[in-house]
């Protein structure tokens, strides 16, 4: 039951950051290090940041079973190539560690 309304929240904190990054899309390129070119890339921001993260975040809602799973499959492969981004490109800032830790409890949470 815990568990159950974890998933829930994780899925919450999804349509929250994609609500951010649609509603205030400069304020969400500080938090990501983004240097969006115009208004081409604020509406990437908007869509991709937006969009697919209220998307996924409200599906889990709708359709319940497996796409908490999927959501939780999608956290996993982003912390998976942080990390190995981390390294490669030198990026160990404390914003880009506590953005793997975050979306790897996520995504562990979303597959149990």
């Amino acid at each position: 039951m815990i568990l159950q309304y974890l998933q829930y929240l994780a899925c919450i904190i999804t349509i929250i950051a994609g609500l951010f990054a649609l509603f205030a899309p400069e304020k969400a390129v500080s938090l990501t290090g983004l240097v969006p070119k115009g208004g081409r890339g604020l509406t990437e921001i908007r869509c991709v940041m937006g969009g697919l993260y209220i998307a996924l975040g409200v599906t889990p809602f709708l359709l319940g079973g497996d796409t908490f799973t999927m959501l939780g499959i999608g956290y996993l492969a982003i912390a998976l190539v942080r990390l190995v981004s981390i390294f490669v490109d030198k990026s160990g800032t404390q914003s880009t560690w506590m953005s793997l830790a975050l979306e790897a409890v996520l995504g562990v949470i979303l597959v149990l």
